[in-house]
């Protein structure tokens, strides 16, 4: 099939290098320019560099433009391929090609719809992460779907790890949704607007610990935001402070949110609902990184006891 690919950063790296070693052709490769904003390291590939290595001509820009929709145009794709495209596209593109606009979104919609849906879907306590392709609409991550893989969140899985193995996912999806194009055999199945969730763009603020969350979400938002994400934060005697690693407690305490008693090997701290009636886990903090940059153990850190708070 002859193809439009849009993508930025590693997703679309992995997308353009699949549709070519799946045999088809890339008429244009669009991204965005390279931004100073993008998570180093894994995430931070870039699809210009790519499209170069392989001969495919590249656009460059910030959003798709009355240059972007007559370049695509002359392109004539048989479908355009969508993979971490951060701004709108209008309905004279998307409808373009023959088979329209496919879109690839690592959640398995209509669950996490929005923004790092694998870090939310971690946070959120969910089973599963996945990669769904679905056919774009006027609407964010709501169009019909067509191939949906997933895989299961393991009881240590970090955000990171869960996505690199979303991102593994990109090849053979791509290859069960075009083979289904090209034959004839696409089946759409329509999202239940009922069951959708939507989370937001993730903020600095969204690193924030809130100690009155449960033990186990907590012990979630860790390993969520591993490296290279913002790591989770909070403070200790007026410094801020990051939390690098951390468990649940083995038994209950009770107490104040965010008090710290150092057991358990470790720094024991007071969390959840209703802390006071000692029904809860306490989150065990085993390493923490000091305003420095220096990492220390938790137990050594809080040896002085004291209170993790929201503010210095």
């Amino acid at each position: 099939m002859r193809i439009v690919s849009f993508g930025f950063q590693t997703w679309g790296v992995q997308t353009l290098q699949a549709l070519v070693d799946l045999g088809h052709e890339v008429a244009l490769a669009v991204t965005h320019p390279a931004s100073d904003d993008a998570y180093k390291g894994i995430f931070s590939d870039s699809v210009e560099e790519l499209a170069h290595e392989l001969g495919i001509p590249v656009h460059l820009t910030e959003r798709v433009d009355n240059e972007t929709i007559d370049l695509v145009k002359r392109a004539e794709p048989d479908v355009i391929v969508v993979n971490s495209w951060y701004t709108w596209m209008p309905p004279e593109l998307y409808e373009l090609p023959p088979h329209g606009t496919l879109n690839l979104h690592d959640s398995l919609l209509p669950k996490g719809t929005g923004f790092s849906p694998v870090l939310w879907a971690l946070i959120s306590g969910e089973s599963q992460i996945g990669l769904t392709i679905h056919r774009m609409d006027k609407d964010l991550d709501t169009g019909d779907i067509l191939v949906q893989h997933a895989l299961p969140i393991g009881p240590t899985d970090t955000g990171t790890e869960l996505v690199e193995r979303g991102i593994a996912l990109i090849p053979g999806a791509l290859k069960e949704a075009l083979g289904a194009l090209e034959s004839g055999t696409a089946q759409w199945r329509p999202q239940n607007k009922a069951e959708r969730t939507y989370f937001h763009k993730r903020s600095e603020r969204d690193s924030l610990v809130d100690w009155n969350w449960p033990a186990e979400a907590l012990e979630r938002l860790v390993r969520a935001l591993s490296e290279p994400y913002p790591r989770p934060f909070t403070f200790y005697r007026g410094e801020r402070i990051e939390i690098l690693e951390a468990k649940v407690s083995e038994i209950r305490y009770g107490g104040t949110a965010g008090r710290v008693i150092v057991q358990e090997d470790g720094g024991a701290v007071v969390c959840g609902p209703q802390a006071y009636l000692g029904g809860n886990r306490g989150l065990v903090v085993t390493k923490v990184r000091s305003a420095d940059g220096a990492e220390h153990s938790g137990d050594k850190f809080f040896r002085r006891g004291g209170y993790l708070t929201s503010q210095a």
